[in-house]
């Protein structure tokens, strides 16, 4: 994972920091080896950086290091896998047309 990016599993979120402080985070819910994105933040002083991507990118990289299936309901997680497809198979076959992937 980024170095700059952790989970949180008490607040169950992914958190990507800037100069100390939290920048965004995606918040998640676990359903046995699957992992529920519900929903992206970044701070507005960082968009237009690509930190939601980055965000984005390390969490995912973490869900398939962890061996964990996804589920993208967070629109910003969906819309950034439909744009990296390598990410794809994160999502369960089956799953894939349900979220335009």
């Amino acid at each position: 994972m980024a170095e700059n990016v952790t989970d949180d599993p008490g607040k169950m979120r992914y958190e990507i920091h800037e100069d100390g402080e939290v920048a965004g985070y995606i918040t998640y819910s676990r359903e046995g080896k699957t992992i529920i994105f519900l929903h992206t933040e970044t701070d507005p002083r960082y968009r237009g950086e690509g930190l939601g991507g980055r965000l984005v990118q390390a969490s995912l990289d973490d869900a398939r290091k962890r061996g964990l299936g996804v589920l993208p309901y967070c629109p910003f997680v969906r819309d950034w896998i439909a744009g990296h497809p390598e990410y794809a198979d994160l999502v369960a076959a089956a799953q894939r047309a349900g979220f335009g992937l």
